[in-house]
């Protein structure tokens, strides 16, 4: 537990004593392996923090499933059509392996940022962090900035490796699932030549 407070106190510039009291105000949910947590054409409000557990967001476009974001442990979670407006979600969240997260309705979270500059700071660094998730999704799609994106990503969340199928990866950084093992392959010959 000590480790996810450090892990959102660091990433959303909140105090230790904020995260307490957010916390303190949270449901503890579990979510099973491939269980949607937001369902495409619902409405959920609802904020979460992923304690244990990598997430994504996905829509359905032509048939195929387009990933838009990952989450994992010390990360906020969330739709945000349903958070900002209350309106019906244009993406499935999903869990990728069995998880942990704390969950707030945002009439909750509402009368938490009324009474705490921190907390009410901590609401705009969620929608902050967002928002450059989603221009950089947007601005970087497909070759040749896919390798670079790919390394940035596994850097980042090494374990998505682990409990992500590499066609939702693929997805995720607008290439196929050939071009992703093209790119794997590519980093697997360099590392050898760059080893011996």
């Amino acid at each position: 537990m000590e480790t996810f407070i450090k892990k959102l106190c660091s990433r959303y510039k909140v105090s230790e004593a904020d995260v307490q009291s957010l916390l303190d105000c949270m449901e503890e949910v579990h979510f099973k392996k491939r269980e949607l947590i937001v369902r495409e054409g619902t409405k959920n409000s609802n904020l979460y923090f992923i304690r244990n557990g990598i997430w994504r967001a996905y829509y359905h476009k032509d048939g195929e499933e387009t990933t838009i974001w990952f989450a994992s442990d010390g990360e906020a979670a969330f739709s945000v059509w349903g958070y900002v407006d209350n309106a019906y979600s244009l993406v499935n969240i999903q869990a990728m392996c069995d998880s942990v997260a704390y969950c707030i309705s945002r009439a909750a979270l509402n009368q938490l940022f009324s009474s705490s500059i921190g907390l009410a700071n901590l609401g705009l660094r969620l929608m902050d962090h967002q928002f450059l998730q989603q221009e950089n999704w947007l601005i970087n799609p497909g070759s040749p900035r896919a390798k670079e994106r790919y390394l940035n990503l596994i850097k980042e969340t090494p374990e998505l490796l682990q409990y992500v199928p590499l066609k939702h990866i693929a997805s995720y950084l607008w290439i196929t699932p050939q071009s992703l093992s093209r790119i794997r392959a590519e980093i697997v010959a360099n590392n050898v030549v760059m080893t011996d």
